[in-house]
């Protein structure tokens, strides 16, 4: 069964190279069926975030209307960015099957600054979250 899953992770991968997106590919199953399909199309839609596993996930959760992918499985062609495991992780996504890691020329982006700006807003914030959250428990 895997390799049909690979073979269409393959298939998949080469309509990336029209756009001249890296050519990742994703597909989600769940007891044994494909649900949703994604490729990588960044540079086509003009998305940071356009990577195939996002959209992969955002087809299954909306296949679902379940932000949560319990019981399904990711594969995908390219072992997945820091960004989409993330996403993976918060989707509740259970295995993560890959072809290939990334080449140990790619770096990641960490040149970005991140800074608490603890002000006067913060504390009316603290109160918004708090008051949504004691709501929902």
């Amino acid at each position: 069964m895997k390799n049909k899953y690979y073979e269409i992770l393959l298939k998949e991968a080469n309509k990336c190279l029209k756009t001249e997106d890296v050519p990742v590919s994703a597909i989600i199953v769940k007891d044994g069926k494909i649900i949703s399909k994604g490729i990588n199309n960044r540079n086509k839609k003009y998305k940071t975030i356009n990577h195939a596993e996002i959209i992969a996930i955002n087809k299954a959760n909306k296949k679902l209307k379940n932000c949560f992918l319990y019981d399904c499985d990711l594969y995908v062609t390219l072992k997945p960015c820091e960004m989409c495991k993330k996403v993976i992780n918060n989707a509740r996504i259970k295995n993560v099957f890959y072809l290939l890691n990334k080449p140990n020329s790619k770096k990641e982006y960490d040149k970005t600054k991140y800074v608490n700006d603890n002000n006067k807003y913060s504390g009316d914030y603290q109160e918004i979250l708090s008051n949504f959250f004691n709501k929902m428990r």
